[in-house]
């Protein structure tokens, strides 16, 4: 019943900008967690960025520094601020979020959104 949509994807040049965004329908609660991992062909799904209910956030070396997580906890949103995009960050991009209760966890993931970097 819960969905998660992303949205902000396409394609820009070296140096570019883009904002993505998730939202998560169908939940009563506020999930534990909620991220943005990465996948190209021939390659592991990767973290890309984390961010838990209470503002902890998360990064992989690879975008530390360019990337900002965001979060609004109300609406089960978050949001990804990726700036100095290069072509390498080039894969689809997957919202994640988890629900943790005690031992029992719950993970979910969006259908993914490309984003392209190239000129």
């Amino acid at each position: 019943q819960v969905q998660l949509v992303e949205t902000g994807g396409g394609s820009v040049q070296p140096g570019g900008s883009l904002r993505l965004s998730c939202a998560a329908s169908g939940s009563s609660f506020t999930f534990d967690s909620m991220g943005w991992y990465r996948q190209v062909p021939g390659k592991q799904r990767e973290l890309v960025a984390e961010i838990t209910s209470t503002r902890v956030t998360r990064y992989s070396d690879s975008v530390k520094g360019r990337f900002t997580i965001s979060g609004d906890n109300a609406n089960n949103t978050v949001f990804l601020q990726m700036n100095s995009l290069k072509p390498e960050d080039t894969a689809v991009y997957y919202c994640n979020a988890i629900r943790r209760i005690f031992a029992y966890t719950r993970n979910y993931w969006g259908q993914g959104t490309q984003v392209t970097v190239s000129s």
